[in-house]
């Protein structure tokens, strides 16, 4: 299934939700039982899922957290989004891969990630500029998400740093949306960083936003939504160790549905304000 922005703004209605669920499995938190099994990250992936996916838009794998296990852990990557694709094609996947480099560099990342594994989007760093990015951006009906505000205390070191009012994230925004496809840009801009989300609208108005940083890294769900949600949503809120590590024990996937029911209703109760 082709995931166009609309058909993800009509998931978001239609679920009354726009939380994405970050998949980062580290095998020193998962349920100690999990451990006994074939394939342990697969098998946590999936009973989250399935106890997930009725609440979420979204999911997110963080690509260091299956890069870290070498081969089995990529393995574990490719059968947990084929999980998806074939039984929630109705999902948006997004490669947590922060991806960025020049020309047929960035080509093959854009192959292995939109055509090999079959995600819809993919996290880029856009530090080394347009011939970075725009291979990307080439593959239609494919999303590029770019680093632009992150929710890091270190984003402060670069990201907002300015003189003149024209900060590096502002620059980011403007200059990428005169890049080639532009149209398929989304951006990451960290819950932690909320008050900026104003400034944020004025230059990119109508694009979909990833907002990481809700939950254990304490952004506000109220002040996310009151800054930067436009006229079609336009937010998918992360949150990962909040719901998938509620509870490492035998009922986690229970204690991760009610983790993540917790913001679904809180979204329903903005989305009806709205």
């Amino acid at each position: 299934m082709i995931m166009t922005t609309e058909q993800l703004i009509l998931q978001i209605h239609k679920k009354r939700s726009f939380l994405c669920i970050g998949l980062d499995v580290d095998l020193d938190k998962i349920p100690k039982h999990l451990l006994e099994e074939v394939d342990p990250i697969f098998e946590f992936n999936k009973a989250i899922i399935d106890a997930t996916h009725h609440l979420c838009v979204a999911y997110k794998p963080n690509l260091a957290f299956y890069e870290a296990y070498g081969l089995k852990g990529w393995k574990a990557l490719e059968k947990t989004i084929k999980y998806i694709n074939n039984n929630h094609p109705e999902i948006f996947t997004i490669a947590d891969a922060k991806r960025g480099d020049i020309g047929n560099t960035s080509t093959r990342y854009a192959k292995a990630f939109f055509e090999d594994l079959a995600f819809d989007s993919i996290t880029v760093a856009p530090y080394m500029g347009k011939d970075s990015v725009e291979p990307f951006l080439a593959f239609e009906n494919k999303h590029t998400i770019l680093l632009a505000l992150t929710s890091n205390p270190g984003a402060f070191d670069f990201q907002t740093d300015s003189e003149d009012d024209n900060a590096l994230y502002k620059k980011v925004l403007k200059t990428s949306k005169t890049w080639d496809n532009a149209h398929n840009l989304m951006y990451v801009i960290g819950a932690t960083k909320a008050e900026y989300l104003a400034e944020v609208r004025k230059i990119v108005p109508n694009n979909f936003l990833l907002v990481p940083g809700v939950g254990a890294q304490g952004g506000n769900l109220e002040d996310v939504c009151k800054f930067g949600m436009n006229d079609h949503i336009g937010l998918l809120i992360n949150s990962s160790r909040g719901i998938i590590y509620a509870s490492n024990d035998l009922d986690f996937a229970k204690a991760a549905t009610l983790k993540a029911e917790e913001l679904q209703i809180q979204m329903e109760t903005i989305l009806k304000g709205n």
